[in-house]
């Protein structure tokens, strides 16, 4: 009732118009969802590979290379954002050395460039996962990027087809 009111139709037609889009969607996808993944352009892709580089490489200077000067940065579920390619690298130098290595794994999210990263800690001998970052790139660059940190990062990692350790 609270849907058709919002659609501004009665409960009877909005329920008619998504029984209908089921058979519709039944019809074309008798095997369910298609599993397809969009593909990265070569650009993306090469974007894609320098940022898992800097990371695994442990390059600070290289991965704040990749950002646009006006880049963006979330951290969901954190509410703290940055703005600017100096105020990202400041941020992340303060967290940079918090891990004795990464470890990352492409993905794609939302039909844009994803990575998995596995954390090691300086205290432990396994790879464990620790944050879903997804790209925006624009114009060669990292427009925006927003890493899904502890605790919500690794809950992702299933979802994403990524490996557990």
């Amino acid at each position: 009732a609270e849907t058709a009111q919002l659609l501004g139709g009665s409960t009877a037609s909005i329920n008619s118009a998504l029984q209908r889009a089921r058979a519709t969607l039944g019809q074309r996808y008798p095997e369910g969802r298609p599993l397809q993944r969009s593909r990265p352009s070569p650009e993306e892709g090469l974007l894609l590979e320098r940022y898992m580089r800097a990371w695994q490489a442990d390059n600070l200077d290289g991965l704040v290379d990749l950002l646009r000067e006006d880049a963006t940065y979330h951290m969901p579920p954190w509410r703290e954002w940055y703005r600017g390619r100096k105020a990202i690298g400041a941020f992340l130098e303060t967290v940079w050395g918090n891990f004795a290595g990464y470890r990352t794994v492409a993905t794609r999210a939302n039909g844009q460039p994803a990575v998995g990263v596995y954390a090691l800690s300086h205290q432990d001998v396994v790879w464990r996962p620790h944050s879903l970052h997804v790209i925006e790139p624009a114009g060669g660059a990292i427009a925006c990027l927003t890493i899904y940190v502890p605790p919500l990062g690794p809950q992702l990692f299933a979802g994403f087809g990524l490996p557990p350790s």
